[in-house]
Formats: structure tokens, sequence, C-alpha cells
């Protein structure tokens, strides 16, 4: 099977530098206030999905949860690995195929780690493994960008300098996904990389929602958990439960 750009990206050491601005503090500032509205209990189980080097993970498994994080990326579980101790863990794992069942009170999704994929059938697939990894009473919490805020703000060309390396980045929507395109040169050698993100608006949550067994609790819009303002936040943060009901297949 061909490899994804996301298979790639993230597996580069190129991916962490061009967005090494992402520091623990900011993770932690979220992680402290999910934290405090969530109110989990002590030791509650908590998956990461999509967990990179591990951030998130570290984080709140310093604040007493038993934590596992996953990630399709070999490289960045094998920096988190580095980490682990009796109650964090971390493996290679894609979203869409996880094996837990009735296991996790809470997993979470954060920073923009979903919407890669091409079809919704597969988006709602990786739902419905969220879904089936989390406790009767579980609670999933995804965090995604607003994507109302970045189509009205779209900076088309944009040049960064990070760590002696000139990107650039050019981003445009297509196929209902907001694309960047990253190119740059190291050591005299040309690389292209890209970005390829559906263009989900809590809408198109609320109805994949619906098709996977879960619904939306509550909706924030920035790490401070502030109200979801669809022109204005930063952020679209779902808080949501499993359904009653049995859930519909498409």
């Amino acid at each position: 099977m061909q490899r994804k750009w996301f298979q790639y990206w993230f597996n580069s050491p190129f991916y962490h530098i061009l967005y090494s601005q992402r520091n623990d503090a900011e993770a932690e500032f979220l992680i402290d206030n999910l934290s405090a509205y969530l109110k989990p209990a002590a030791n509650s189980r908590i998956l990461d999905i999509a967990c990179g080097r591990g951030r998130h993970s570290i984080y709140l498994n310093k604040k007493g949860y038993d934590v596992t994080g996953i990630d399709l990326s070999e490289q960045s579980i094998k920096y988190a690995q580095q980490f682990e101790q009796k109650n964090l863990h971390f493996f290679v794992h894609d979203m869409r195929k996880l094996s837990f069942i009735n296991y996790f009170d809470i997993a979470m999704n954060l920073f923009t780690s979903f919407g890669y994929f091409e079809t919704e059938k597969e988006h709602v697939n990786a739902m419905k493994a969220f879904r089936k990894s989390l406790k009767e009473d579980g609670t999933l919490v995804i965090d995604y960008f607003n994507t109302q805020k970045i189509l009205k703000n779209l900076t088309q060309q944009e040049i960064k300098t990070v760590e002696g390396i000139e990107f650039h980045l050019h981003k445009f929507v297509a196929e209902g996904k907001i694309i960047k395109h990253i190119n740059f040169e190291h050591r005299d050698k040309p690389y292209a990389f890209e970005e390829r993100v559906q263009a989900f608006t809590l809408q198109d949550f609320e109805r994949m929602f619906e098709k996977s067994g879960l619904k939306i609790a509550a909706t924030f819009g920035s790490y401070g958990l502030d109200p979801f303002d669809e022109s204005k936040s930063d952020r679209l943060i779902l808080i949501c439960k499993k359904h009653d009901r049995k859930f519909t297949t498409i």
C-alpha cells in the first residue's frame, strides 16, 4: 500500500523542527484546564491518540494518571519510549485500528491530530475505534483547529526560518481540505512535504459522531476552555460521550 503524506512528514525530523514552538507550557496549560473540567478519578486510564513525542502523555502521567500514548510515527514513539515507566507506555499504532475494548476512562486526540484520511468513512471508523476503547461512561476529547477562522485568515505564502532552515510554506484549499506545501533545502538537498487536513466544521463532527455512536457534551474554543465562537475561536475542542442508542453505519 502506498504510504500517505502523514507517514512521511510526521516521521521526519524536520516536522519537529518546523513546529518546535509547540512547547510544553502550552500542552500543560491545556491538560491542566481539561483535568479541572473533567475531574478524572485518581489512577484513571487515559489514551492519548496520535501522541507524537508524548508531551501531553508525559504531563498527564505526572498528574498521576495511567497513560497510554499511540502514534503512527515510529520515530516519534521511539523518542517517547525513553520516558516510559510503570503507568506510562507508548506504542506504534494506527488510530483506525485500536484493539482496546471498554478499557479507558478518557481518550484524547489533541492538536489537530485528526482529519488526515481521504474518506469520511475512514474518519468515522476511527471514531468508532475511539468509542470502543472507552468504558461505558468514558469521555472522548477532540481538539481541532477552527476551520472557519483558518479559512477566513489563510496566509497563502509564508517563509519561516527555524534552526537555520528556511521553510517555504504555501497554503490553499482544495477538495475540502486545507493543504500546506512545505519546501526547503538542508545541506544543499531539496525537500518537499505536504499536509492535507480535512476542513471539518462543527456540523461535520456532529454528523460523524452520530454515525459512530458518540454525542457532544460540551464545546470550547480555546485552550483556556472559553466558549466556542465559529468566527473568532482559534480551536474547536469537543467533549464527547458514548451515545445511548445503537449507532448507524455508512
